[in-house]
C-alpha cells in the first residue's frame, strides 16, 4: 500500500466519532494521544447515574449545559437520557449527585413572543421551553449541540474555566431573542435575589443569589454578545418593566435581536463567586476571542491532555469509552471556586482576595476519599497541595474541616468527618502542606460535639438511643480518628496517638460475637432487638445505617481489618462470613433507599461504603476471590450505555472505582496509600506520576478467563506482595502481571505478602 494512502487511512479510523464502528479488531495504545474521542458523556446518563451532560474544561468552575424540563431525583444534574424537553442552558451543574442544586444562570435563545415561565407540557407556547430530539443532539468532551425543534434554532456550546461560549444559529426574524433566566435552576434551590443591568449594546451582567443545598449562593456573571442588541427587556415574573435594570427575587431579560436565515450570535458568559467586576476579568482572561471553533479545539485539547495522564491498551473498543469517560467523570470535580485573580468568597461569607492558591468547591467527600481523591494522588499531583490548603481554609473559615463543600457552602451532608481522611491521605503521601496545621485541624474536627461526636467522646460508641445512623456515623468516624492517629504519630504526638487510635477502635463495641454482624448498641451497653441484617431501618422507623444494612455495614472498618478478622474468632470464620455477602438472595425491606443498587447477593456495588469490601480477601490470603470478584463487578455494573453505571456517580467515586480496578489496583486503607492488586481489565495502563515519570501496569496473557494472578514483577524483580504502596508507583517504573485461568494458591498466600 502506498505509505500517504496508508497514513491518511489510519487518520480517518482516529477521527471516526464514539457511535462509529471499526471493523477489524485492533489494539488501542497509548501513542493515540487524541483520547477525548472515547468520551461518552451519555454513560450514566440513564436509570440513576446522574450524570452532568453539557461542556466543561477539566475541573472548571463552569459546567454549561441544558437544564431539562423534568424535575425530581433522577434529574438532580439537570438531565436523563429518557427527556426531550429543554428550558435553558445553564452554567452551573452538579455530576452524580443525590441532591440537586445550581443551575445557575441560564440562557436561552427563541423566537417571538414568549411566556417567562415554566409552562406546562400541554402547551408549548405556555412557558419557556422547547422540544428537542437526541437525534439532532451531539455531546463530546468540551463540545455539545443540539437542534430546538419549537424555535429551529442550533445550539452549540463549549467553555473554558470560568467562561461559557455559546454559539447560536438563528432563522430569519425580526423578533430573534436570548432570554437571560435568573429564576430557573435545577429545581432544587430558591432564588432570594437576583440583579441584571444592561451596560452597553453588547454587554448584559447580574447576579443569582439562591438559598438550597448551598444555604446561600452567590453567583455573578457578565454577558457579552457578538451582535449589538436592538433592545433589552427586563421583568419579573408578573411583567415587564421600566429601564434596563432589575433587581427582584426572580429576574428575566430579553435581547431583542433582527436576524438573517442562519445568521449566528455568539455569547460569552463568565462567572465569579466574588463580583460582576471579576467576572469580566475572568472573560479577559480566558476568552478575549470571538473564534468559537478555536474555543472548542481548545476545550478538547484540555481533554486530551488530562486524559492522557492514563494510557491504557485494549483490544475493546467499548472498554476504551468505558474506561475514558469514567476518567473524565472524575475530572468534573472538585471545582474551581475562586477567580483569575486569586479572589474568592469564603464559607463565613467574606472574601479572600488575591490568595496564594488556587481555590476548590464541590467535595463529596464522602464518596470520594475512598477512591476519587486516592486517584488523584497518582495522576493529578499538581492540583493536591492546592487540595489542602483549600481544606486547610474552610477549616479556619467554619471551624472545622469540610464534609460536603458546595459553592463557599458546608451542607454537612453524610455522616463522619471524610475531609479529616482526606486530608490525612495527603500528609501522609508526603505533599507539600503545613503538617501541623493539618493535624490541628484534624484534632479539632474530631473533637467536636456534633452529630453524635460527644458520645465518642464519652463512651467509645455512639448510642442508637441517642443518634440516629449511629453506627455508620461511629464507623465513619473511627476511620477518621485512625487516620489522625496516623498523622499524630508521624508528628511525634505520642498522647494524641494513643487517644485517636483508641477510638479508631470503635467498630469493636458494635461487633456482635454471636451474629457476626455489626449491630446498634443502646447507651445501656445492650445490642438493641429486635435485629435484622435486612433492614436499613427498625420497626418504628429509625435509622442505624446510612444507605445500608448490616450485611454492608459489618465490613466498614477498611483500617483495620487484621482487627475485624480477629472479631469473627478467625481466619477461616471471617472468610466464610465475607463469602455469604456475595450468597444471600433475601430482599432488603421495601423501605430501603434506591441508593442500595449493583447487589451480588447483599454486596453493593451502587453505594460508596461497599466500594473496598472485594479487596479485603486479600488480606486473608485470598486474593484469588478478590480478582474473580472485581471482574463480575467490572463486567456486571459498568458498560458503555447511558445505563453504565450501577447508581448515583457521586462526583466521581463511582467511576474512580473503576478506573482503579481496571488497572488492577485500588486503596482499601483510606489514608497512606497502600494500594491492593485485583485483577486487571486493560491489557497495559501507562500512569503519568510525579516529576515527569510514568508508572506501567502490565497484564501479560490477560483475557476474560485469564483473570487470576499468577505472579508478578516489579521493574524486572521478582514481586511476592499482593499490594503495592504508593511511593513505589511515584518512583516510577513496570509492575507486570502474569495472569492465568486457574487461581494461584501461593501469590499473596504468605502473611508477609498480605496488605
Amino acid at each position: 500500500m502506498n505509505k500517504n494512502i496508508y497514513i491518511v487511512l489510519l487518520s480517518i479510523l482516529s477521527a471516526i466519532n464514539l457511535f462509529g464502528t471499526i471493523a477489524a479488531k485492533q489494539s488501542y495504545t497509548p501513542r493515540l494521544k487524541g483520547l477525548a474521542q472515547y468520551v461518552d458523556p451519555y454513560i450514566g446518563t440513564g436509570d440513576h447515574g446522574h450524570v452532568f451532560v453539557g461542556v466543561n474544561v477539566p475541573y472548571g468552575a463552569v459546567q454549561l449545559g441544558p437544564t431539562q424540563y423534568s424535575q425530581g431525583w433522577d434529574w438532580c444534574s439537570g438531565y436523563h437520557i429518557s427527556d426531550s424537553i429543554i428550558i435553558g442552558f445553564s452554567h452551573t451543574h452538579l455530576s452524580g449527585t443525590g441532591i440537586g442544586d445550581l443551575g445557575d444562570i441560564s440562557f436561552m435563545p427563541a423566537i417571538g413572543e414568549i411566556k417567562l415561565t415554566r409552562g406546562n407540557l400541554r402547551d408549548e407556547k405556555s412557558g419557556i421551553y422547547s422540544k428537542y430530539s437526541h437525534k439532532n443532539e451531539i455531546v463530546k468532551a468540551g463540545f455539545y449541540s443540539v437542534h430546538l425543534d419549537r424555535f429551529n434554532i442550533d445550539v452549540a456550546l463549549t467553555a473554558t474555566k470560568r467562561v461559557g461560549f455559546h454559539q447560536y444559529t438563528f432563522p430569519e426574524s425580526k423578533n430573534a431573542k436570548i432570554i437571560i433566566d435568573l429564576e430557573h435552576g435545577i429545581g432544587w434551590d430558591t432564588p432570594t435575589e437576583t440583579y441584571l443591568v444592561q451596560e452597553n449594546d453588547s454587554v448584559v451582567s447580574g447576579y443569582r443569589f439562591t438559598r438550597g443545598w448551598a444555604k446561600d449562593q452567590r453567583i455573578y456573571f457578565s454577558a457579552t454578545f457578538s451582535k449589538p442588541m436592538k433592545k433589552f427587556i427586563v421583568s419579573d415574573t408578573t411583567s415587564i418593566k421600566s429601564g434596563n435594570t432589575i433587581k427582584v427575587a426572580k429576574a428575566y431579560g430579553q435581547a431583542i435581536f433582527e436576524t438573517n436565515n442562519k445568521e449566528k450570535i455568539y455569547v460569552k458568559v463568565s462567572i465569579s463567586p466574588v463580583s460582576i467586576e471579576n467576572a469580566k476579568l475572568n472573560m479577559k482572561i480566558e476568552l478575549s476571542s470571538w473564534n468559537f471553533d478555536q474555543a472548542v479545539t481548545n476545550a478538547s485539547n484540555n481533554w486530551n491532555e488530562a486524559l492522557n495522564k492514563i494510557a491504557i491498551v485494549t483490544d475493546n473498543k467499548n472498554l476504551m469509552h468505558s474506561f475514558y469517560t469514567a476518567l473524565y467523570h472524575t475530572m468534573i470535580a472538585p471545582s474551581l471556586y475562586c477567580d483569575v485573580n486569586g479572589d474568592y468568597r469564603g464559607t463565613d461569607g467574606k472574601i479572600y482576595r488575591n490568595v496564594s492558591f488556587t481555590n476548590y468547591t464541590t467535595f463529596s467527600l464522602w464518596d470520594t476519599y475512598r477512591a476519587a481523591q486516592p486517584l488523584m494522588t497518582l495522576i493529578s499531583p499538581e492540583m493536591i497541595p492546592d487540595i489542602a490548603n483549600t481544606f486547610l481554609k474552610i477549616n479556619n473559615e467554619q471551624g472545622k474541616l469540610p464534609i460536603w463543600h458546595l459553592m463557599g457552602n458546608e451542607t454537612d451532608c453524610m455522616v463522619g468527618n471524610p475531609g479529616t481522611i482526606a486530608l490525612a491521605d495527603i500528609v501522609l503521601k508526603g505533599y507539600k502542606v503545613d503538617n501541623e496545621a493539618a493535624f490541628q485541624a484534624m484534632k479539632k474536627s474530631q473533637l467536636l460535639d456534633e452529630y453524635g461526636l460527644k458520645y465518642m467522646k464519652q463512651y467509645g460508641y455512639i448510642p442508637c438511643d441517642k443518634q440516629d445512623e449511629s453506627v455508620s456515623r461511629a464507623l465513619e468516624y473511627a476511620i477518621a480518628d485512625w487516620s489522625t492517629a496516623q498523622i499524630a504519630k508521624k508528628l511525634n504526638k505520642t498522647d494524641d496517638y494513643n487517644y485517636f487510635i483508641k477510638r479508631s477502635k470503635a467498630y469493636t463495641y458494635y461487633f456482635d460475637p454471636e451474629t457476626k454482624f455489626m449491630r446498634p448498641k443502646l447507651l445501656n451497653g445492650k445490642f438493641k432487638t429486635p435485629f435484622d441484617p435486612l433492614r436499613t431501618q427498625d420497626e418504628k422507623g429509625v435509622k442505624d445505617f446510612t444507605e445500608g444494612n448490616a450485611w454492608q455495614y459489618t465490613w466498614l472498618v477498611p483500617h483495620d481489618i487484621n482487627g475485624l478478622v480477629s472479631c469473627f474468632g478467625s481466619r477461616e470464620s471471617f472468610i466464610q462470613k465475607l463469602d455469604s455477602l456475595f450468597i444471600v438472595k433475601e430482599k432488603l425491606g421495601t423501605e430501603a433507599p434506591p441508593d442500595i443498587s449493583g447487589l451480588i447477593g447483599q454486596y453493593a456495588q451502587g453505594n460508596e461504603p461497599s466500594h473496598h469490601i472485594l479487596y479485603m480477601y486479600a488480606y486473608v490470603g485470598q486474593q484469588w476471590k478478590t480478582a474473580e470478584k472485581v471482574r463480575e463487578v467490572l463486567h456486571k455494573f459498568y458498560s458503555s450505555r447511558p445505563a453504565g453505571l450501577s447508581g448515583n456517580e457521586d462526583v466521581g467515586q463511582m467511576s474512580a472505582w473503576f478506573v482503579l480496578s481496571a488497572m488492577g489496583i485500588y486503596q482499601v486503607v483510606p489514608a497512606g496509600g497502600v494500594y491492593v492488586f485485583g485483577s486487571p481489565l486493560v491489557n497495559e495502563a501507562t500512569l503519568k506520576v510525579k516529576d515527569g515519570k510514568t508508572f506501567k501496569i502490565i497484564a501479560h496473557l490477560n483475557s476474560k478467563k485469564n483473570i487470576y494472578i499468577q505472579r508478578a514483577t516489579l521493574n524486572g524483580k521478582n514481586y511476592t506482595k499482593s499490594y503495592i504502596n504508593f511511593t513505589d508507583i511515584m518512583a516510577g517504573g513496570v509492575l507486570k502481571f502474569e495472569m492465568g485461568s486457574t487461581p494461584s494458591h501461593t501469590f499473596g498466600m504468605n502473611k508477609a505478602d498480605r496488605p
